[in-house]
């Protein structure tokens, strides 16, 4: 199965439910998964026929499932009703409208119900890069900490700025500025690629991402080890890009290393995929597209991130028990060696070096 970049506009297409059979996290984790990311209108209802489009709409219906007590990254595809249609609303990516329409028809099949009634249509590039342009921030040379745990990274008595969709606040830590800016929506695969196209035309220094990812090889167990690195795997290139951290970060215990794989739906992530990947270290949908940007951009790049699951071998901690009491508490301790690791990083390099095409 592939993902429709370049899609003609207006193009619908059918999201076929995957071989549940084949997938990595095994029957019963997947459905778990599956039932706190669908609207609980489908949940509770059935439909002639079900789109997903790429239409940020927070004034349609919001589902019951979204997460409670965070404030970033909160936020599910809304749903409007049209009779006995319904149009599910993602933020405008390929990846994730691809990704939410697999979701759906995969539920439904899981459970029994039907499940060609599901399509999607990808949003256009225009589309994509319009939604990412409500970003707005004053930038200049920064380096800016994006994606999850950041009420965790950012002083706990500074003030969150918000903004369409997202909020910021800015630090100087030994002696560098750094903006923390998360997103109420999920940033997925490629839109993160276009959030830090969009940093860098704000005048971003450096971008670090901090984020989870799953591991590639079998006896790292989930939530205990940080992940990093400078390579990721996209449609089979290796991309590489001027890491932020340089050596620091892959030095330090507990942290490991290698090359990452680029995937845009973790429904793909079957065992097949996983035989073809295997000499690789870790996946996730978002870090290979903003390596790439920073990259194109002439920025450095850096990504910090939890191991949070295992596609390899099975461990209590997966994807569908993510909000479980002893995961939250391994991640907040994790999250605050990744605090601690930025802030060396920093005290030993507070200054960025001039001029944003560095080598």
């Amino acid at each position: 199965m592939t993902l429709h970049h370049g899609a003609p506009e207006g193009t619908v297409l059918r999201a076929d439910p995957i071989d549940t059979d084949g997938h990595t996290m095994g029957p019963d984790s997947l459905l778990r998964y599956l039932r706190i990311k669908v609207h609980h209108l489908i949940q509770e209802h059935p439909w002639d026929s079900i789109v997903v489009v790429g239409d940020y709409d927070r004034t349609a219906v919001i589902s019951r499932h979204e997460k409670t007590g965070k404030l970033f990254n909160t936020e599910r595809p809304s749903a409007e009703v049209h009779g006995r249609r319904l149009v599910v609303k993602a933020f405008p990516g390929v990846d994730y409208v691809q990704h939410y329409g697999l979701i759906i028809a995969t539920y439904l099949a899981m459970t029994g119900r039907m499940a060609d009634t599901v399509t999607y249509r990808p949003p256009t590039p225009a589309d994509s890069r319009r939604a990412v342009r409500r970003l707005d921030l004053d930038l200049d040379g920064d380096l800016v900490v994006v994606g999850w745990g950041l009420t965790h990274l950012a002083p706990a008595d500074g003030v969150w700025i918000r903004g369409p969709g997202y909020a910021w606040q800015r630090a100087t830590v030994h002696g560098r500025r750094v903006v923390y800016l998360g997103f109420l929506h999920s940033i997925w695969g490629d839109v993160a690629g276009l959030v830090v196209d969009r940093l860098a035309e704000l005048g971003a220094g450096d971008v670090v991402y901090v984020g989870k990812v799953g591991a590639l090889a079998p006896d790292i167990e989930p939530n205990t080890w940080l992940a990093t690195g400078r390579e990721s795997l996209i449609d089979g290139t290796l991309v590489t890009w001027n890491d932020f951290f340089g050596d620091y970060a892959a030095d330090q215990p507990g942290v490991r290393t290698g090359v990452h794989v680029t995937s845009p739906s973790v429904l793909l992530e079957d065992r097949d995929w996983l035989t073809k990947h295997s000499e690789h270290a870790f996946v996730d949908p978002e870090i290979g597209p903003m390596g790439a940007a920073t990259r194109r951009a002439g920025i450095g790049f850096g990504y910090l991130h939890v191991i949070s699951n295992n596609l390899a071998r099975h461990y209590p901690a997966d994807l569908s028990n993510e909000r479980h009491g002893d995961v939250v508490r391994r991640r907040a301790d994790l999250v605050d060696r990744i605090r601690r690791i930025i802030a060396d990083r920093l005290a030993a390099h507070p200054t960025r070096p001039s001029g944003r095409n560095r080598p």
